[in-house]
């Protein structure tokens, strides 16, 4: 991998394909520490759930995490309507100062926060006519994702498996087929349990990785995000090097059989 290895966003390149979290810690401190371990460049904030501005008496997350750092990726956790993800983001505009760039995800169910695909789609639509530059929480379903990038979004972000299971990747076979069938950056979004889902997360494919309870539910979270780190950065190599074929018919050994050397026989 070279230093020239970057993707982009709202055409803008990063070199770090692990995109971070922030709610789930202890406080803001393990928040910023976290981050920093991560490497990484984006950072997501939940509007509904963090004060980066609209409760004035309190702490604010960006005294933490700087917007002149960090790209900060507001997102619509906790909407359950394509209405309530519209207003959230207007109003994540307005405290950003006309910052377009979001996350949309709206939530079907509150036991299982599996998205709610019709308005998911409707709230897309509303937001790339009002110039949102939108990445979209949505299912790994090849069908749905090239209907969000018809919309206009900029980045697809299918579930690995259900927000904050740790249940890792449950069907690779469908984050392939969106890969393959769309042109827009595609993000492994929920799931992620450890530094191996992460990585074969890349290896597939994928153009980079969000996550939060992975790291923020650790017992050692700024650990944890020195360990995705890494593994998101190990995976795109292996990604890119290219892994040797699966052969389920025959073995073929490491060293070759040609040139063997004869042992001496003794007298």
């Amino acid at each position: 991998m070279t230093q020239n290895d970057t993707f982009t966003l709202a055409g803008r390149s990063y070199s770090s394909r692990l995109l971070v979290g922030t709610g789930k810690y202890k406080d803001f401190e393990e928040t910023r520490q976290a981050i920093e371990a991560s490497g990484t460049e984006i950072v997501t904030v939940a509007i509904r759930r963090s004060n980066i501005g609209q409760n004035p008496g309190e702490p604010n997350l960006l005294d933490y995490v700087a917007p002149s750092k960090y790209t900060i990726l507001p997102n619509t956790a906790g909407c359950y309507t394509a209405d309530e993800a519209v207003r959230t983001l207007r109003l994540a505009r307005e405290l950003l100062d006309g910052h377009a760039l979001v996350k949309l995800e709206v939530l079907g169910s509150a036991d299982n926060l599996f998205p709610n695909m019709p308005e998911t789609l409707e709230a897309a639509r509303t937001l790339v006519k009002e110039g949102f530059q939108v990445m979209v929480y949505c299912t790994d379903d090849p069908i749905q994702c090239r209907m969000l990038e018809d919309i206009g979004c900029i980045a697809v972000m299918p579930l690995a498996s259900l927000i904050g299971s740790g249940m890792g990747i449950l069907n690779p076979w469908n984050l392939r087929l969106i890969i393959d069938s769309i042109k827009v950056p595609v993000l492994v979004d929920a799931g992620v349990g450890t530094a191996s889902d992460a990585a074969v997360a890349m290896e597939l494919g994928c153009d980079a990785v969000l996550m939060n309870t992975a790291i923020a539910g650790a017992r050692n979270p700024i650990l944890m995000a020195s360990a995705m780190k890494k593994a998101v950065q190990a995976g795109r190599e292996a990604f890119l090097a290219g892994r040797v074929p699966r052969k389920f018919y025959s073995a073929d050994p490491s060293s070759p059989a040609e040139g063997l050397l004869t042992p001496r026989k003794r007298d």
